[in-house]
C-alpha cells in the first residue's frame, strides 16, 4: 500500500503542522485512503488550527466548469473562509496569508504540463516566499508516472497558465518533486517542505496503488482519461470537440464534418502502438458543438506500456488537418490557444504547411525529433529534484 503525505502527517509527523496556523490549497482530490477530506482531517483534529482555504480552479469542491472564473465563498462545511485562485486572481498575494503561518498544498495532480493546478501550487510558492511564510506539499502519486516525458519546453516567451516554467508535455514528476523543481530551478526560494509518499515506486501506474480515482477536475473522470490527455488535449486549440460533455472527455474526438468510419480507418493504418481508433459518434450536452450530432473516433488504449499520447495526439491534429478543410484553429484572448498549449508557434505553422501527402505519423515525428533537444535539457533538470 501506499501512504500518502496527509496519512503520513495524521499517524506519525503531527509536528509538520502541529502549533501552526495553516491554510490549505485543495479540491476534491484531496483525500486520504479513505476517502476522508484533507480539509475534514485537519479541521476535525485538535492539535491542527485550520483557518482558511484557498481553491484553485473548479473550485474548492470541484463544482465549477473548466476557465470558469471562481469567487471567494465561505466552505459551508467548516465555515472556513474560502479565497479564490482561479478568479481575477490566480497568485497567491502576501497580503492573503499575512494571518498565516504555514501554506498547505494537497492535490491530484495528473502528470501533464497543461493541468492548472500545478501553476496554482508554483504560483502559492512565490506568494509564500515572498511572504516570509512556510509552505508544506502532501505529497502524492503521478498517476502516468510509466509515461516517459516528452514533448518541448515551455520557453518564458510564450508561458501561460497551461504551459510554463519550462516543462514537456509530459513531465513525470509527482507535485512534490514538481515544488522542489520550480523553488530551486526557478530560485523562488521558498521555505519549502515535502511530506513524501511512502512506497510509491515511479514505475507503476495509479491503478496498482491501491488508492482510490477522485477526479481531480470534472473533465477528468478516470485514469483512462489521463492516460490520453497529454495527446488529445491539443484539440482544445481546435474548433474540433475534444469530448467536453460527454462521459468520454479526450478519449472521444470529433466535429460535425468527420466521417468517423473514415477518418477511425485513416488514423489506425498510421500504426500507432499501443492504441486503436473506434468510429464514434456523439452529441456533447455542453462546450464546442453544443447537443449537435458529431462523427469522430474514440481512443483506445489497448497496451499503455507502449502507448505515446504526445505521438498520438500529434497524429491525430495532424491528420484531421490535412483530411478536412474546416478544421481550424480558435483564439484565446487574441492568440491562437494552441499556441499557449504548444509552448509556441512551431507545431501550428508546422501543422498548417505540412504536405497532406505524407503521413499524418512521419510530421508528428518530424516535430518530436525537433522537441527532442528540450526533452533531453528537461530531464537533466529534472534528475536533480527526483525524490523517489
Amino acid at each position: 500500500m501506499v501512504r500518502l503525505g496527509i496519512e503520513s502527517v495524521l499517524e506519525s509527523q503531527e509536528s509538520v503542522l502541529s502549533g501552526e496556523r495553516l491554510g490549505l490549497i485543495t479540491n476534491p482530490s484531496g483525500v486520504d485512503s479513505e476517502l476522508r477530506t484533507t480539509i475534514d482531517l485537519l479541521h476535525d483534529r485538535a492539535e491542527f488550527d485550520l483557518r482558511k482555504l484557498f481553491g484553485p480552479e473548479h473550485g474548492i469542491r470541484g463544482s465549477a466548469q473548466a476557465g470558469v472564473e471562481v469567487e471567494d465563498s465561505t466552505d459551508e462545511k467548516t465555515g472556513l473562509p474560502v479565497k479564490s485562485l482561479y478568479g481575477e486572481e490566480k497568485h497567491l498575494r502576501p497580503e492573503m496569508i499575512a494571518d498565516l503561518d504555514t501554506v498547505v498544498y494537497d492535490m491530484q495532480d495528473i502528470g501533464c504540463r497543461f493541468y492548472t493546478l500545478i501553476y496554482t501550487l508554483a504560483y502559492a510558492l512565490e506568494g509564500v516566499a515572498e511572504a516570509g511564510k512556510r509552505m508544506v506539499v502532501l505529497d502524492r502519486p503521478n498517476p502516468i508516472a510509466p509515461v516517459a516525458p516528452a514533448g518541448n519546453r515551455v520557453p518564458d516567451s510564450h508561458a501561460s497558465f497551461v504551459g510554463n516554467y519550462e516543462l514537456p508535455v509530459v513531465h513525470g514528476m509527482t507535485v512534490g518533486e514538481l515544488a522542489v523543481y520550480f523553488n530551486e530551478e526557478f530560485d523562488i526560494g521558498a521555505n519549502l517542505e515535502v511530506v513524501e509518499l511512502d512506497g510509491w515506486d515511479r514505475d507503476v501506474w495509479y491503478d496498482a496503488t491501491d488508492l482510490p480515482w477522485v477526479y481531480p477536475s470534472p473533465n477528468m473522470p478516470t485514469l483512462g482519461t489521463a492516460t490520453v490527455y497529454p495527446g488529445t488535449c491539443f484539440f482544445e486549440g481546435t474548433n474540433l470537440s475534444e469530448g467536453r460533455g460527454t462521459t468520454k472527455p479526450f478519449e472521444l474526438v470529433g466535429a460535425p464534418w468527420i466521417d468517423a468510419e473514415a477518418w477511425a480507418d485513416s488514423l489506425n493504418d498510421e500504426g500507432l502502438s499501443g492504441v486503436a481508433f473506434r468510429p464514434a459518434y456523439f452529441t456533447p450536452m455542453f462546450s464546442k458543438h453544443e447537443r449537435d450530432d458529431i462523427e469522430g473516433v474514440q481512443v483506445h488504449v489497448l497496451d499503455r506500456e507502449s502507448f505515446e499520447p504526445v505521438r498520438t495526439g500529434l497524429t491525430m491534429l495532424i491528420s484531421a488537418f490535412n483530411r478536412h478543410d474546416d478544421c481550424e484553429w480558435v483564439a484565446y484572448d487574441g492568440d491562437h490557444f494552441i499556441d499557449k498549449l504548444a509552448g509556441g508557434t512551431y507545431l501550428r505553422k508546422t501543422i498548417d504547411e505540412a504536405a497532406t501527402s505524407n503521413g499524418a505519423v512521419e510530421i508528428a515525428d518530424g516535430i518530436i525529433d525537433r522537441w527532442d533537444d528540450e526533452r533531453t535539457s528537461f530531464l537533466d533538470a529534472r534528475d536533480r529534484h527526483l525524490l523517489y
